[in-house]
């Protein structure tokens, strides 16, 4: 007797298995947020203790390079010589698995580099007294923190990759020390560009707000999703974040409704392998705002 002729999968198994690979190419994500610019957003601690970032970053070391003397600002809460206080809540966020790293720079400031050497000095600083290493006067106390945070938006474009390879070489003393950057979105970044290039970052929050060319407006979310594509074309990281403002008062621009965001936005970038969640700027406009409530369950 012939053989019977293979049996056809039915349209239920179809769809079935058509929707599992839509699941299955849908990643998810974090929340990353900013902390430090202002006293009415909450300790570190609590903000930890919401349970909805799993990055934070402590903002700013704002004056570095060139042989001057660093100075870290975490406006509200504590400026330099006065932080160390804040060595517990460091503690406590990283005890929950959330990490947490030093931002450099930041929109206001007196930071850059002039050379490979000043570079290896401002790296040599962040090691010893706020990474692994030791120094007598630590800013923050004696909590390591797990990377640094690239945030530079003014000065010199030069030698930030050379920061990036130095920082990065610490990791083979034994704790690893994360490199994480937040860039502007059109591509590439004019002060981040060749650091970036180095493949050394683990998370990259790309800023898609002030940047009309490549944000979100009026209804129109295709300038966004292109950069979007760009950027994961482009660069070599383990993740990376939409940076969006946490309200309308954070940026002059780039405001993303939180339904837009959950229902048009994510359902696409989610797409990336690379996508890692959503950074926040900041803390206490996501407080004012009730953001990273809104979009928690879908980042």
């Amino acid at each position: 007797m012939p053989s019977p002729p293979p049996s056809t999968p039915s349209l239920s198994l179809l769809l079935l298995l058509f929707t599992s690979s839509l699941i299955g190419a849908s990643h998810g994500g974090g929340i990353a947020i900013y902390w430090g610019q202002n006293g009415n957003e909450g300790t570190l601690t609590s903000t930890c203790a919401t349970g909805k970032y799993t990055y934070v970053n402590l903002a700013f070391l704002y004056k570095f390079g060139g042989g001057q003397t660093p100075q870290i600002d975490l406006a509200g809460h504590c400026t330099s010589g006065a932080c160390t206080s804040i060595s517990n809540d460091i503690r406590s966020c990283q005890n929950q698995g959330i990490k947490v790293m030093l931002s450099l720079g930041g929109g206001a400031g007196n930071y850059s580099l002039a050379s490979q050497a000043d570079a290896r000095n401002v790296a040599d600083y962040l090691w010893n007294n706020f990474l692994g290493g030791t120094s007598s006067s630590r800013p923050l106390g004696d909590a390591v923190l797990d990377g640094i945070d690239f945030d530079i938006e003014l000065g010199s474009t030069n030698y930030w990759d050379d920061l990036a390879r130095y920082l990065s070489d610490y990791s083979k003393q034994g704790k690893k020390v994360y490199l994480t950057a937040a860039p502007q979105c059109p591509y590439p970044d004019s002060h981040l560009g060749a650091a970036l290039n180095t493949g050394l970052f683990d998370y990259v929050w790309v800023q898609f707000y002030n940047n009309p060319p490549c944000q979100y407006s009026s209804g129109d979310i295709s300038k966004l999703t292109s950069s979007w594509s760009n950027w994961v074309a482009s660069i070599n990281t383990e993740k990376l974040f939409l940076g969006l403002p946490a309200s309308t008062e954070a940026a002059g621009s780039g405001y993303v409704p939180p339904n837009v965001l959950t229902s048009q936005i994510l359902p696409v970038i989610k797409m990336s392998a690379k996508y890692g969640g959503v950074m926040l700027w900041s803390k206490y406009y996501d407080d004012k705002n009730g953001y990273s409530d809104s979009i928690k369950s879908s980042v």
